[in-house]
């Protein structure tokens, strides 16, 4: 019998649906949250220096995910406190394979020097194969990666990546209970217009503009030493507008509810969507529902990017599976969108970290 694992509406012990509008320090003078929910720009200003917990507590990271129709790559920059790592997935959409490599440091302790904003500061990375550099200026960043022996030879990858800074995203300040200084302070950025190429050993991939877009994770934060999550994100064009949209929950507690519709720079709040899994193949279809019925998504996955990564106290197990999500999504003014066969993702992840 097929396992299906759903996670249901009753284990959100609290809804996080209240917005934050009010600019404030993300801590107080003790290192708990001043304000939780949810906002469309991040009002809050992060001070590491203010966090009240030890090193390796922190988890700071940037991620991107850059997909075009028949390639992909991901970036993943993370301070863990007890190490930090490099990461560079390359994805091959009509092979439907992926290739994966990173570099690792331990003990960083947040010496990454990770850019207390989303959208301004510089982080570089020199490794031993591994090259990284991003800039970032309001809603232009530049992106350089540079990966000695990747695949088939260097891989060697430029990008500008653009978006509206006035445009809505989805930014979370999410607590833990009974762990006052425990915290999780996010921001995905969707619908970011891509323009940039990849070369791999002699070949060179071009993403179009217009028809290659990214979504930036940003993440900072004091996690428990256990914590799954759920999450899933998709960017493009309906219609002729941007649209997009980014669904999640697992963290936290209340448990964070990061779902919104992006369409035309407008950010649409959802509020619980579930994620239906196959747990034994997740490459079997998946489907997502939302208790206020204004999200309703079949998704028939073509790469799980899977990795299992156990180093005694420290395990992380990933499911990230690339897609094409099918169906409707619901507006703030009531307005059906369909959507056909638009790519995304969408994950499960364990953390022992």
């Amino acid at each position: 019998m097929v396992n299906i694992l759903t996670v249901l509406t009753d284990c959100f012990f609290v809804d996080n649906n209240t917005e934050i509008v009010n600019k404030s320090e993300l801590l107080n003078q003790k290192g708990k949250l001043n304000q939780t929910g949810w906002m469309r720009k991040p009002l809050l200003s992060y001070n590491r220096e203010q966090i009240a917990v030890g090193w390796h507590r922190i988890k700071e990271w940037d991620y991107f995910a850059i997909l075009s129709d028949e390639f992909g790559i991901t970036l993943t920059i993370a301070d863990l406190g007890i190490m930090s790592l490099f990461n560079v997935v390359w994805l091959d959409f009509k092979e439907k394979t992926f290739i994966s490599k990173e570099e690792t440091k331990l003990f960083s302790k947040g010496k990454t020097n990770l850019p207390h904003t989303s959208t301004s500061g510089i982080t570089s990375y020199q490794g031993k194969n591994l090259s990284i550099h991003l800039d970032r200026n309001a809603g232009n960043f530049t992106l350089s990666i540079d990966f000695k022996n990747y695949s088939k030879g260097d891989l060697v990858a430029k990008f500008e990546l653009n978006f509206d800074p006035n445009a809505d995203s989805i930014v979370m300040s999410t607590p833990w209970k009974n762990k006052p200084k425990h915290f999780y302070y996010n921001q995905k950025i969707n619908c970011i217009d891509v323009n940039g190429t990849v070369k791999i050993g002699e070949e060179t991939i071009v993403f179009p503009t217009n028809n290659s877009f990214a979504v930036l994770d940003w993440g900072r934060g004091v996690w428990p030493y256990r914590d799954t999550w759920y999450w899933g994100s998709a960017s493009g064009r309906l219609n002729g507008k941007l649209f997009g949209f980014n669904i999640g929950y697992g963290f936290g507690d209340p448990k964070g509810t990061e779902n919104m519709i992006f369409y035309d720079g407008i950010g649409h709040k959802l509020d619980i969507v579930e994620f239906h899994i196959d747990s034994n193949n997740f490459l079997n279809s998946w489907k997502f529902t939302s208790n206020d019925g204004r999200f309703n998504m079949e998704f028939q996955p073509i790469i799980d990017r899977n990795s299992v990564v156990n180093l005694l106290i420290f395990k992380s197990v990933q499911h990230q599976v690339f897609g094409y999500f099918s169906g409707f999504v619901i507006l703030d003014n009531n307005e059906k969108l369909s959507v056909n066969n638009f790519l995304g993702f969408a994950e499960k992840v364990y953390n022992r970290w």
